[in-house]
């Protein structure tokens, strides 16, 4: 027979044995689904708080986004300082009921007042002022209740987890095995990660909110003190 052929044959059976050793020592890979799976009943609860506080996120920052809008906002005083040089307070009235915007709704509740004291009309501004930045806070307290839930349901999950790991060691007795606690350890595990993961996302959706509501605050004292200095305007 000829010596290369043998050659070649043993490195072959050599080859093969070499991939099946591989193929028994390599560990089986989890995936990210597998993995919430082993967390059971908390990772439903922490993916159902997840979903509600990106809903209301996403919700609250697109009515922050229309509320500050300074183009839009640039053009509506422009038009309402042209109806006031003229003394068409009606046609100012209407715009403002038309425009859907907190600095509209406020500067329609000065014009109610006009007549009145200025500082009637600015205690009114300013009360509207408050509840308009009211609504735009509305449910965004949620999303911090979240951020700060999440690390606590998961730090749930992980005392239930090394509850069930005990419980299956008192019930294996002498006999314990890795694969026995392999349940308890990784729901343990998994619902840590996953309620800090919750946690890091809320609180960081949370700071974006109440960056954005800030602007809007400070975009609506400042429209607020532009409208009061056109009332000081001569006509």
């Amino acid at each position: 027979m000829n010596p290369l052929l043998m050659i070649q044959g043993d490195m072959a059976d050599v080859q093969t044995v070499v991939d099946t050793a591989a193929a028994v020592a390599a560990p089986e890979r989890i995936t990210l689904w597998q993995m919430a799976l082993n967390g059971g009943w908390i990772m439903i609860v922490l993916a159902i708080l997840l979903a509600l506080a990106i809903y209301i996120s996403v919700e609250r920052y697109l009515a922050l986004r229309q509320a500050l809008n300074a183009e839009n906002d640039n053009l509506f005083m422009n038009s309402i300082r042209e109806y006031i040089h003229k003394g068409d307070v009606d046609a100012a009235r209407s715009l403002s009921k038309k425009t859907n915007s907190p600095l509209a709704r406020m500067v329609d509740k000065g014009l109610s007042r006009l007549g009145r004291p200025l500082s009637d009309i600015q205690a009114t501004i300013e009360n509207e002022g408050k509840l308009e930045v009211a609504r735009l806070e509305k449910r965004v307290s949620l999303v911090a209740t979240v951020a700060s839930l999440g690390p606590m349901i998961g730090f749930l999950g992980t005392v239930t987890g090394m509850v069930t790991c005990f419980q299956d060691m008192a019930h294996a007795g002498n006999n314990i095995e890795i694969n026995t606690l392999a349940t308890g350890m990784y729901q343990a595990m998994v619902t840590t990660i996953g309620g800090l993961i919750v946690g890091i996302i809320c609180y960081f959706l949370y700071n974006v909110l109440v960056t954005r509501i800030n602007k809007v605050v400070l975009d609506i004292e400042v429209r607020a003190t532009e409208f009061m200095d056109l009332l000081h305007e001569p006509a």
